[in-house]
């Protein structure tokens, strides 16, 4: 098993996480990761989905001008002129 320095303040929040969670701190720390990097790769790949949907709509001509997106924010959120 390798081993991974932790800084003592997040060694002990782990430490408390996995007395929470009836878990030793091992098995804490790798739900913990695991949950996390999961998070993040679907974080990541929706941010993808999106610019990649962002670029096909300028490149089909689905824009306005940002005059009219900022008219449309303004009286959506009721922000006076």
């Amino acid at each position: 098993m390798e081993m991974i320095p932790l800084k003592p303040e997040r060694k002990a929040q782990l430490d408390e996480y996995a007395k929470r969670h009836c878990q030793d701190p091992a098995a804490a720390l790798d739900d913990v990761l695991a949950a996390y990097l999961e998070w993040e790769r679907q974080d990541f790949e929706e941010a993808v989905e999106g610019i990649r949907q962002g670029h096909e709509d300028v490149k089909a001509g689905r824009t306005q001008p940002i005059e009219e997106a900022f008219e449309e924010l303004r009286l959506k959120h009721g922000v006076p002129r």
